[in-house]
């Protein structure tokens, strides 16, 4: 489906005090949107919040925000232009918002990702993407400034997957200081447990044997490395999404289940590909 559908119309003219990328001189014409795609395909949250917006608008913003996320994994590039095109006629929604800023992310736009999140965070009072917002700074080379986020006041109340994938962030900007004791202990948080495979583990497994190393502590990381690993064959391919806990020593847990989820939906998030790199820079 073209554009020309809902009318790539007459810019109007353009508001200087409006920092969106979408909203900028040389912003490119919107993408085209396939064929098949209606809008529907959203989660009941997002099409709750676009039902705010005219009966011109709302179909157009829904199929770009669709598109963004059916393309992240495959071409973040073309699926941030399909967020900023839905930015232009709904940017004051935090579904959209958020969608801008995680396509930036996953096209590598660091500095655009960071002030989207930043924004959505002020819409929504939502805190999951601050691990997101951490990596950032790393990616622009500010390792500090993600440290200090993590102590943040909002970062406080982080746990279960929102908390280990802040770790991980955490850890790599200590790593790209140099601080690799640093290293190790941020990456020693409750959800560090040898014993239990939730689906971010074999990740924070691994982000902890590569910390243990890099300080020297060899024979240690060869273990975590090796739980890694049993975590991975434990939870097997596609079981990341919404595993179940799994015990690997046979003690009973009376624990509940995990989504190894950073946004409002499950679905949402894995569309966008929030898993793709937080922590991975190290």
């Amino acid at each position: 489906m073209h554009d020309e559908s809902y009318g790539d119309r007459p810019r109007a003219p353009r508001n200087p005090r409006d920092l969106r990328r979408s909203n900028s001189e040389d912003r490119t014409r919107s993408p085209e949107i396939d064929e098949d795609v209606t809008g529907k395909e959203l989660d009941r949250p997002a099409l709750l919040q676009l039902r705010t917006l005219n009966d011109t608008n709302r179909p157009w913003v829904a199929r770009h925000l669709v598109m963004a996320g059916r393309l992240v994994d495959i071409d973040p590039e073309l699926a941030f232009e399909h967020a900023l095109a839905a930015s232009r006629r709904g940017g004051r929604l935090g579904v959209v918002r958020e969608a801008v800023g995680l396509t930036a992310y996953a096209a590598g736009d660091y500095a655009e990702a960071l002030r989207e999140l930043r924004t959505y965070r002020r819409i929504s009072g939502d805190q999951t993407h601050l691990p997101v917002q951490a990596d950032c700074e790393r990616g622009l080379e500010r390792p500090q400034k993600a440290i200090e986020l993590a102590e943040s006041p909002e970062a406080a109340d982080l746990k279960g997957p929102v908390r280990a994938e802040m770790a991980m962030v955490v850890s790599g900007a200590f790593t790209d200081l140099g601080d690799y004791g640093s290293a190790v202990t941020a990456l020693e948080i409750p959800e560090l447990d040898i014993n239990r495979a939730f689906g971010f583990s074999p990740r924070l497994f691994t982000a902890y044997a590569v910390a243990l190393e890099a300080a020297g502590r060899e024979d240690e990381a060869q273990r975590w490395y090796e739980q890694a690993f049993a975590a991975e064959r434990a939870l097997g391919t596609g079981a990341f999404e919404d595993p179940e806990i799994l015990d690997f020593d046979d003690e009973p847990a009376d624990l509940p289940k995990v989504k190894d989820v950073l946004g409002h939906s499950g679905e949402r998030g894995r569309e966008r590909g929030q898993d793709r790199s937080h922590g991975g820079r190290a």
